[in-house]
């Protein structure tokens, strides 16, 4: 190789030395204008979450109801407890009571407040940092040949969304 050759070679070196400034501006401004059309989806999802979070509790219940009943028509239909993975549960017209759908679900306290509404043989389960206008769940246990009720997600105390739930019967 002769000298000038290398020195070609040297002076092709030292020409590429990277990004120009204009090229790195137009990447922050392209990654500007991304983040302000993504930023607004991702900015409130605490209460997306919240609503997943009871929907899933919603879902929980729904299905222990299930296993519980299916339990009780295939033991005979004379059982008033049953015990499923290790949790007592308690009967009421082949379906669980208030008192135990909790322990059936196996919804966690840690989790959720758990509300037992004793004149209406129902409860309101919610989560647990729960305050008013957040979702909750009311379970209502089965009447005579019917199965219990399972209110969808309810906005409490907004005067409007709760008129499932009377009186005391609030997520608070």
């Amino acid at each position: 190789m002769t000298s000038r050759q290398s020195k070609r070679l040297i002076a092709n070196r030292t020409n590429q030395s990277g990004f120009t400034l204009i090229e790195l501006i137009m990447v922050i401004v392209i990654l500007g204008i991304l983040s302000a059309f993504a930023l607004p989806k991702f900015a409130d999802l605490s209460g997306s979450a919240e609503d997943a979070t009871i929907e899933g509790a919603r879902a929980a219940i729904r299905s222990s109801a299930a296993i519980v009943h299916a339990q009780f028509l295939a033991r005979g239909s004379t059982d008033t407890s049953l015990t499923l993975e290790g949790e007592t549960v308690n009967i009421v017209e082949g379906y669980p009571d208030a008192e135990t759908i909790d322990d059936a679900a196996d919804i966690e306290s840690a989790d959720f407040s758990i509300t037992l509404v004793t004149a209406a043989d129902a409860v309101i389960i919610a989560a647990t940092s729960a305050v008013d206008g957040d979702p909750c769940v009311k379970y209502t246990e089965s009447a005579a040949s019917s199965s219990p009720a399972i209110t969808a997600v309810l906005t409490l105390n907004d005067g409007t969304d709760n008129t499932a739930l009377t009186g005391d019967d609030d997520c608070d």
